[in-house]
């Protein structure tokens, strides 16, 4: 009789197979040996841990204000100003062409020229000292389209 217990106890050889059979499955063959089955794989040091993530330093937020260019006139939301990024907000309330340019320390920038109604911004970082804001269309800083602002400490003149 094979693969039974003898009246001694023993289990027969047929058994014995069979549950080594059933062990080597349940354990996903191992590794070695077998059919298709290469040595196992070396196992992988643990990745080192990630280097935390350092954000980088924001922008300063840019202040927003207001320029509603009329017909012949810069009226501004804001009167004081100090050192940093700027977005003034362009609003053509006349009935002609206008466009808003900024001349001061480091240089001058210019908005692109507003139809009547249409809005557009100009991006500009101030520098402490006085600034000329006017408008570069067709003379009309003669006709007094012209603003002056000072940022940072107070100056003579402009």
């Amino acid at each position: 009789m094979t693969g039974t217990l003898t009246r001694t106890g023993r289990v027969g050889p047929g058994l014995a197979a069979g549950a080594l059979a059933v062990l080597l499955a349940a354990c996903g063959g191992g590794g070695y040996g077998g059919a298709g089955n290469g040595p196992a794989a070396t196992p992988t040091p643990p990745a080192a841990p990630a280097a935390p993530v350092t954000p980088a330093p924001a922008a300063p937020a840019s202040t927003r204000v207001t320029a509603d260019l009329s017909d012949f006139h810069i009226a501004l939301s804001r009167t004081a100003f100090t050192p940093g990024p700027y977005t003034f907000a362009l609003r053509n309330t006349g009935h002609h062409e206008h466009a808003l340019e900024i001349e001061g320390p480091g240089g001058e920038q210019r908005s692109k020229t507003l139809a009547p109604g249409e809005n557009g911004t100009l991006d500009i970082t101030l520098k402490e000292g006085a600034y000329e804001l006017y408008c570069p269309v067709d003379g009309h800083k003669d006709l007094g389209m012209k603003t002056q602002i000072t940022v940072g400490a107070a100056m003579n003149g402009y």
